[in-house]
């Protein structure tokens, strides 16, 4: 789960739409989903989010590198 807090995100997950997300928007993500892009909008302005990662306790890295 994620919230925009300032500025706009551009984020694209799998092989879906790169899609903008302002401040007060959210989205979330599933197990497995790849970043294919995830920058700032903005080449001027800065922006924030809050990102939540629910994971296993056990669990012990919470990324994994994509590999080609």
């Amino acid at each position: 789960y994620a919230t925009i807090l300032e500025g706009a995100i551009r984020s694209q997950v799998n092989e879906g739409p790169v899609t903008t997300y302002r401040a007060g928007e959210s989205f979330s993500e599933y197990p497995g989903d790849r970043h294919g892009v995830s920058e700032n909008a903005s080449t001027t302005e800065p922006a924030r989010l809050l990102a939540v990662f629910v994971v296993d306790t056990d669990e012990t890295e919470l990324t994994t590198p994509y590999k080609e």
